[in-house]
């Protein structure tokens, strides 16, 4: 924890350099909140970043982290000087690619080291990601192979309303087929514990149905009964507190408005279009089962407004802010 008013010190990555990753983080960091809950460390390419905020009209001053005491208004800068020339807005590249994981590497590293407490990442590009040589789906994988760590899990925080993913980035038709007891099973215990550590508190968890009004009695399908009321049956049976199948047009409401503590959902958009509905911009991505805090924005690279100066980074401030709060909880 850092020194100074013993506030944790979260490590932020800049993301992809062609996207909006350099422009929120900034545009986050220019509150002055933030430094009231938190010592934000910024992660990435100090000129690019001095670059960006002087076209932002952002007047910040920047100082190079070394760890020891934080510097008294001045933002801080791990700089990895990653980026040989000024990439192209909105163009994806094996150059920020490759910084991208570079900046991500280095915040493992800097936790290991507890020089920092805890991860929050602005967005990269999966694309990007592969042409700098590096093959992982997400943060999410790239992450859990850097801490190795064997079971994770990608849940997303709105308010009241948390979800957790049975999987992510697959085809819808893949998905469906991922849905079977052992795997349901494994999560609910897993997400159960996981979210009972950050809450302090025994999770109450629903579980979202696969069909349409979760079949509604066999009638729209038969994975309800055959899957996914048996996994519940049997988490009931080791104490844990976890109901449904709910039919998914109604249980995120009721999620987020704090019947539940977490909602399981069977596939990746059943749980992100309930997300960014309620709450988008203020929703934050969280990784269950990392040994480190990580949280993230509710959204992507958004090439196509890359450079402009329009990027809203309301889910930035949010997932820097949860971070530290995630940090406090755990370490109180």
């Amino acid at each position: 924890m850092s020194a100074k008013l013993n506030l944790p010190i979260v490590g932020i990555t800049m993301g992809d350099a062609a996207g909006i990753g350099p422009e929120i983080t900034l545009k986050a960091l220019s509150d002055a909140e933030l430094g009231k809950i938190c010592r934000p460390v910024i992660i990435g390419d100090l000129e690019f970043l001095k670059i960006t905020a002087y076209e932002l009209g952002l007047h910040l001053d920047f100082k190079v982290f070394r760890g020891g005491d934080p510097q008294a208004k001045c933002l801080e800068i791990y700089n990895l000087s990653s980026l040989p020339i000024r990439p192209t807005a909105g163009e994806e590249s094996g150059l920020t690619g490759k910084s991208s994981a570079e900046y991500i590497k280095k915040a493992v590293e800097l936790w290991k080291e507890k020089k920092i407490d805890a991860i929050a990442t602005a967005p990269i590009s999966k694309k990007a990601l592969s042409l700098g040589g590096y093959n992982f789906p997400g943060h999410t994988e790239f992450l859990a192979e850097l801490t190795g760590t064997q079971e994770f899990a990608m849940s997303f925080f709105a308010e009241k309303l948390r979800v957790v993913l049975l999987s992510t980035h697959v085809s819808l038709r893949a998905a469906i087929k991922l849905v079977n007891k052992e795997r349901l099973t494994k999560l609910i215990v897993f997400a159960h514990r996981q979210l009972s550590e950050l809450l302090r508190h025994d999770a109450r968890i629903a579980v979202a149905g696969l069909n349409p009004h979760a079949s509604e009695q066999g009638m729209f399908g038969s994975e309800e009964a055959d899957v996914i009321q048996p996994a519940i049956a049997g988490c009931r049976k080791l104490g844990i507190d976890v109901s449904g199948p709910f039919s998914p047009d109604t249980i995120f409401l009721r999620g987020f408005r704090g019947e539940f503590d977490a909602v399981i959902a069977c596939y990746h958009d059943q749980a992100t279009i309930a997300v960014k509905s309620l709450s988008f911009g203020s929703s934050v991505n969280v990784t269950l089962g990392l040994p480190l805090i990580r949280t993230s924005v509710d959204h992507g690279t958004a090439f196509d407004i890359a450079g402009k100066g329009i990027a809203d980074a309301s889910s930035m401030k949010a997932a820097i802010k949860l971070a530290a709060e995630l940090t406090i909880l755990r370490n109180s």
